[in-house]
């Protein structure tokens, strides 16, 4: 009953628009094949890797992306929320394993076993982002394109997102940075699994083209906002070194990512408010015939 209620949801215009929010926020989480390098050298040491091992685990991480076909070919045999559960897995146990690694929770393990860690985490990505473009994709078939441009605007912010908060929250800590590559994509598509799904919209419910620009512009300006407050930050050094303003940073960041839920929370209003006036719209032409004959009546 309640995969049917959210089904039935996701036909909405407001629906798909909260699948959309949902994807950006997956979105945001699913760059972490780029972030090797800022937990690279805590494993080179651990493990007494020479340079030339170190980039054989950079090379296992790629192989696990290329691995992303499957992914491609699953995506029209597996539903959306199966996609990210595949992801959300394989990426919690590929960094989770680095992390116990890492924080000398375990003692280092075999070469080969960290090359197949490295390659699940690049893997777990691809799923992620096949399932969240193509439900997107056929949601939105008539913006093939702003939805692409969308998708990949905010997936090229994750990086800089987790180097940014981790900086902020536990001082580049390569153990910390690593526990969120495992936890945080796994809470996100635990979210998406629930809100992205595929429907179709009525032309009627849609809004019109125009509509769907308005949407897409105002989550678009969202992401260059978002890009240039990680920019200042940088810039800055607010984001870095603990204390109350790297707390202040990560809690103005957190507005801004949560901040296009109000694409589909104004579609939802605009949607109710029509059906409201055509309700009333309806009453008034039923009751109509009822005053005339009561006038009719009465003279």
């Amino acid at each position: 009953m309640v995969s049917t209620a959210l089904d039935a949801m996701a036909g909405t215009a407001w629906g798909r628009w909260l699948g959309l929010v949902a994807a950006v926020w997956v979105q945001c989480i699913s760059g972490n094949n780029y972030t090797f390098s800022n937990y690279s050298d805590s494993i080179k040491t651990l493990m007494g890797l020479t340079q030339l091992q170190l980039n054989g685990l950079s090379v296992a991480k790629d192989v696990g992306k290329a691995f992303g076909l499957l992914a491609g070919l699953a995506s029209d045999r597996l539903p959306t929320w199966l996609l990210l559960a595949i992801g959300s897995l394989e990426g919690f146990l590929g960094y989770g394993a680095q992390w116990l690694v890492v924080s000398k929770t375990i003692a280092p393990l075999p070469y080969w076993q960290m090359c197949v860690c490295l390659c699940l985490g690049g893997n777990s990505t691809t799923w992620m982002n096949t399932a969240v473009l193509v439900t997107c994709i056929r949601n939105f078939r008539g913006s093939r394109g702003p939805v692409s441009g969308v998708l990949k605007g905010y997936v090229g912010l994750s990086t800089a997102i987790f180097t940014d908060v981790c900086s902020a929250l536990f001082a580049d800590d390569p153990a910390s940075f690593l526990v969120m590559l495992a936890v945080v994509p796994a809470a996100v598509c635990a979210v998406a699994m629930v809100f992205l799904r595929e429907g179709r919209v009525a032309s009627a419910d849609s809004g019109g083209d125009e509509a769907d620009a308005r949407g897409f512009a105002a989550i678009s300006t969202l992401a260059v906002a978002i890009a240039l407050y990680l920019l200042a930050a940088d810039l800055t050094g607010v984001g870095g070194g603990g204390g109350l303003v790297s707390t202040v940073f990560v809690a103005v960041l957190m507005v801004l990512l949560a901040a296009p839920a109000a694409v589909p929370a104004y579609v939802g209003w605009t949607s109710w408010m029509k059906s409201r006036k055509a309700a009333n719209a309806d009453a008034e032409a039923a009751a109509a015939p009822l005053l005339l004959d009561s006038k009719e009546a009465a003279a």
